[in-house]
């Protein structure tokens, strides 16, 4: 599995928007300025992940981006299939003859990657993150009372 830089792009920002945008719908831009991803390729990649049912727009004033379901129900496989289609395709390179050894372990990594994908939820990395400390961006300071 190759893992090009729309994907990466792609799970940076529907993380930031599980992660960040809780409250209120995220723009572009927001997420743009907080990842460095130039923001017109941002938005052809949330084209992609909004054709795949995983987030929603609202236009106008305070506009921009929500998940369209829950992050516990929004796995890794959903945004690459999204953005990529097919979880993971067999090479050229890879043999054609299914009684090969190199196939059978093929399919058993793909198989294996494939199930951890799945399995893997927005909401649970979101959790990990906030687990590690990670700021969220709207999070307010902390206040201390004397």
């Amino acid at each position: 599995m190759r893992v090009t830089q729309q994907l990466k792009y792609a799970i940076y920002g529907i993380f930031d928007l599980a992660y960040n945008g809780s409250k209120r719908p995220i723009c572009i831009q927001e997420i743009s300025d907080r990842h460095g991803i130039p923001a017109r390729y941002l938005e052809q990649i949330f084209q992609k992940l909004r054709r795949g049912d995983l987030v929603q727009s609202k236009r106008g004033p305070g506009g921009g981006y929500l998940l369209a379901r829950p992050a516990d129900e929004i796995s890794l496989a959903d945004v690459i299939r999204a953005v990529e289609g097919d979880l993971l395709v067999r090479s050229d390179l890879e043999p054609r003859d299914e009684a090969l050894p190199a196939a059978v372990v093929w399919d058993w990594f793909r198989g294996g990657v494939e199930v951890a994908l799945e399995e893997t939820m927005l909401g649970q990395l979101c959790r990990e993150a906030a687990r590690r400390g990670l700021e969220r961006a709207d999070a307010e300071p902390a206040m201390y009372h004397i």
